[in-house]
């Protein structure tokens, strides 16, 4: 079943028959988190990646005694504090669950032993890929529109999120303050 969800998650990227999906969710552990758990620290080095199959997570960054929020994940995508999982290194990220949620976890070790197969590394390639593109574009869009259309474009894309996700996060998330965003609800 969780093979399933993961090959529809990635089918627009890259298909793959399902018996390679079923081998990736072998290499994994089916996990549950309750809301505001911590899922990983501040200060300490990322060694899972998740694959959210229901529920919502963040990863945010403590930034003058306030926490900013650098990305939503819902279900069906993976996440994690990627630049610390690539690099083994320390970082300041938080992941932190948002909801109730239920996840894939996968150690870096696995992930290793993946990417050293054919259809591993063309699955991290392509999801290196396609997760530069958004950050890149998320980045642009905060250069180059107004939060206003961030807000619209946002809530096109995941409706769901304004009674899922506190409106502190949100607001964090499209880089302006709670009252900017109650001021644009508004309208």
């Amino acid at each position: 079943m969780n093979e399933l969800k993961l090959k529809t998650a990635f089918d627009p990227y890259f298909e793959a028959p399902v018996e390679v999906w079923k081998k990736f969710t072998d290499l994994c552990q089916q996990v549950s988190f309750k809301k505001n758990d911590i899922i990983k620290q501040s200060g300490e080095t990322e060694k899972n990646a998740y694959f959210i199959l229901e529920g919502a997570c963040g990863i945010f960054l403590w930034k003058e005694n306030n926490y900013v929020c650098l990305d939503i994940v819902l279900e069906n995508n993976f996440f994690a504090d990627h630049m610390s999982l690539i690099t083994a290194k320390i970082s300041s990220l938080e992941t932190i669950a948002l909801e109730k949620t239920t996840a894939l976890r996968i150690s870096k070790a696995n992930i290793d032993k993946l990417k050293k197969s054919p259809f591993g590394s063309v699955l991290f390639l392509i999801g290196a890929e396609s997760s530069f593109v958004e950050k890149q574009q998320q980045q642009i869009d905060l250069l180059m529109k107004t939060a206003e259309q961030r807000y619209n474009e946002l809530f096109k894309k995941n409706p769901e999120l304004i009674q899922r996700i506190a409106q502190k996060h949100i607001a964090s998330y499209l880089g302006i303050t709670t009252q900017s965003l109650s001021r644009i609800r508004k309208k």
